[in-house]
């Protein structure tokens, strides 16, 4: 019985690979893009390769890959999605003084639950739904779905897909897991695949985030620790925790980073980078990857944003789906908003969005 399965395109070179690599195993493959960008926002620089932006060329391109594969091509419209899920969070969280992982987001939400789902609705069958990501699926012992870490280890993208769940994982493939950067490259040079030399998208969103956050000018206090008033400032979005320049404060002699924001109060708080380190933090909305929170305290590495190497942590699971994480070492610039992934020999247990640093 031949396979079904839908590839969500992006224009890019590794999902186009991934669609290549699955007709070759005998996969009936099916392609589909999503869009999400909002006319209305204003345009990010040009070439800066963004996810986030004009989408003609990539569904010009992605159309172009289906042709030279001889594979259906769908357009799925998730804007109203996106927009109300993921661009919404995104100011919420800026307005609350913390810094969104938009993708993680969109990746649990939007491209493995909006986009399959609308093309379902459109009418296309299919049995799977498959990636370009760098990733694995195994089976844990006590026999569920779970995500394990790329061959690649500076491709891997489980930190940005850690939200999938097993029953999310159970219809998903991921043909890039076993392979390198280079080797993906090289596959799409030699099948003259039209993306094979286009740039990997890099950010979010190369504009301003200004653009998206559209909030008026809120202004407030650059304070220490102490709570002396060091500076003013004109909307804690404008900060990240670990930010040094741009602060607007003059004449003092030590180098001076963000290492809070309150958006209760309204107060950016700067200190030396020694302030910047936690020995431990709190995660909310936890999603365990088997179903249940562990008992009893766990030896986990934990990833506090995509380019963090893994930490050597204990995980202590508590009530309202919320985990403390208690680092080995202290960690600089554990960020509110973004996410906390913890791993086991490779595969992922659990994650959940960072509240506090402690």
């Amino acid at each position: 019985m031949t396979i079904k399965t839908l590839v969500g395109l992006s224009g890019g070179v590794d999902s186009a690979v991934a669609a290549l690599l699955l007709k070759q195993q005998g996969y009936e493959v099916i392609g589909a893009i999503m869009t999400i960008w909002d006319d209305s926002l204003p345009l990010p620089k040009a070439g800066g390769g963004a996810c986030l932006g004009p989408e003609e060329d990539d569904i010009e391109t992605a159309a172009a890959v289906a042709a030279a594969l001889k594979i259906p091509f769908h357009v799925v419209d998730c804007r109203a999605q996106y927009a109300e899920t993921v661009l919404e969070n995104f100011r919420s969280e800026y307005a609350r003084g913390r810094t969104p992982n938009p993708c993680v987001r969109c990746n649990s939400r939007i491209k493995f639950g909006v986009l399959p789902a609308g093309a379902r609705a459109a009418g296309v069958e299919f049995d799977k739904f498959a990636t370009g990501h760098y990733a694995r699926i195994e089976r844990a012992p006590q026999g569920y779905f779970r995500l394990a870490t790329a061959r690649d280890p500076a491709r891997d993208q489980t930190y940005f897909i850690h939200r999938l769940d097993p029953e999310q994982l159970s219809g998903v493939l991921f043909p890039l897991g076993g392979y390198l950067k280079t080797e993906v490259r090289a596959l799409a040079r030699q099948h003259a695949l039209p993306v094979h030399d286009k740039p990997d998208s890099q950010d979010f969103y190369c504009g301003d985030y200004n653009d998206i956050l559209r909030f008026p000018n809120r202004p407030g206090e650059i304070v220490d620790k102490a709570g002396k008033t060091l500076g003013t400032h004109t909307g804690i979005w404008n900060y990240t925790i670990g930010k040094r320049r741009g602060l607007g404060i003059s004449g003092e002699k030590t180098p001076l980073y963000v290492t809070a924001l309150d958006g209760a109060t309204n107060r950016v708080t700067v200190g030396p980078k020694s302030e910047l380190y936690a020995a431990a933090l709190v995660a909310e909305d936890v999603l365990w990857q088997s179903g249940a929170a562990p008992a009893q305290p766990v030896k986990v590495m934990v990833k506090i944003r995509q380019a963090h190497p893994p930490a050597e942590a204990t995980a202590f699971a508590l009530n309202g789906n919320c985990a403390r994480v208690e680092f080995a070492k202290p960690q600089l610039s554990v960020t509110p908003g973004q996410s906390a992934v913890f791993y086991q020999y490779g595969a992922v247990i659990g994650g959940g969005v960072i509240r506090q640093a402690l």
